[in-house]
């Protein structure tokens, strides 16, 4: 896109915020219009608004790789009908629908894009799904469909699977999915179709309940989060096969509410991992040491419900969006990985999910 380069020669980046237009529970959703477009100014650290996207509950985007085309779909219980979306972006960065298809699940919560298809995560559903899409963006049909089993040791939160993220390996032809409900991470291959490697599958403590998974840039080193403990489990790569090798708490040790871990990045220059807690509105900052995390500090975000965060490219800024208190709030990352807050602003409504472009 000429437009794109021309902002990004100004140090400007688009992105893409989306957010829940509706309660899922009495307690759990948001008043969201749908998807943000906004243009974020590197030097000064100032969001402002270009588009909304009227859709229904997108809890997680996806952008394709020729950043043409965005995804997402709706998060709803299988009983209101959930969908997967297409959407052309436009050269002034607004989102032209495209086409929607049937998702076979219940309550999508995650989304990836890899060699001109889509992959879901249901949460509540436990399952995952593939999608073709052809050269104008458009869905073509479900390809594959698979169904996790089983439950875990926390009654009333995996009392059966509950597929959470769908992660591609950087380096390998695999794909990971983060089971909050059976205390695992499932295995596929995506070199031939898409298959499950049951031989591969990542096993967690019990009570863990995987959330989000992070690969270091060489693929050697996994990290994925448990929203049940708050914990990190570090992930090794023995004999072509991730172990789980320590679990490095992210809440302080004073903390007596329920952890709720809900998002996980790296730091492009691999020197730093950062990891989000609902119910203590803070993010945790570690230092990479080798095979090791040794905590550096807690930001506290002076908000509510801390849903999502993400680094951008450069690695000089972190986005976070407060679920319900209605706030993005724009960290630069000093050189150290701490955070310093340089802007707050309510523009997006309860947002849940950042893509850049």
């Amino acid at each position: 896109m000429i437009r794109l380069a021309i902002l990004k020669q100004m140090n400007n980046t688009i992105l893409f915020i989306g957010g829940y237009t509706e309660m899922l529970t009495p307690t759990f959703g948001g008043h969201s219009e749908g998807i943000y477009t906004l243009s974020f100014n590197e030097n000064t650290g100032a969001l402002s608004l270009l588009h909304i996207t009227k859709t229904r509950n997108p809890g997680y985007l996806v952008i394709s790789d020729c950043k043409q085309f965005l995804y997402t779909f709706t998060e709803v219980v299988r009983e209101k009908n959930p969908v997967v979306k297409a959407y052309r972006i436009e050269s002034n960065f607004s989102l032209t629908y495209l086409n929607e298809l049937a998702i076979e699940g219940s309550l999508p919560c995650h989304i990836s894009y890899k060699n001109n298809a889509v992959f879901l995560a249901c949460y509540g559903s436990g399952s995952v799904s593939r999608f073709l899409v052809d050269v104008n963006g458009r869905l073509l049909k479900e390809t594959h469909h698979f169904t996790h089993k089983g439950s875990s040791v926390n009654k009333e939160r995996q009392e059966m699977a509950h597929a959470h993220q769908v992660l591609f390996h950087p380096k390998k032809k695999e794909l990971y999915v983060a089971d909050l409900g059976i205390d695992a991470i499932k295995t596929y291959n995506i070199d031939n179709g898409f298959l499950s490697i049951k031989e591969k599958d990542i096993i967690t403590k019990k009570g863990f309940g995987p959330r989000h998974i992070v690969f270091s840039e060489n693929g050697k080193l996994g990290y994925c989060i448990g929203e049940l403990t708050g914990e990190i489990a570090i992930l090794k790569e023995e004999k072509e096969k991730y172990i789980p090798i320590k679990y490095v708490q992210s809440l302080p040790k004073h903390f007596s509410e329920t952890p709720s871990a809900s998002a996980l990045r790296i730091h492009p220059n691999q020197q730093f991992l950062y990891a989000a807690n609902r119910t203590l509105d803070a993010i945790t900052i570690f230092s990479i040491l080798v095979d090791d995390l040794v905590l550096l500090d807690y930001q506290f975000t002076n908000g509510k419900t801390l849903r999502e965060f993400h680094i951008l490219p450069s690695g000089k800024w972190l986005i976070a969006c407060l679920q319900d208190s209605d706030e993005t709030v724009v960290y630069q990352i000093k050189n150290d990985g701490t955070l310093i807050e340089k802007n707050r602003t309510t523009l997006v409504k309860s947002g849940v999910c950042i893509a850049f472009l």
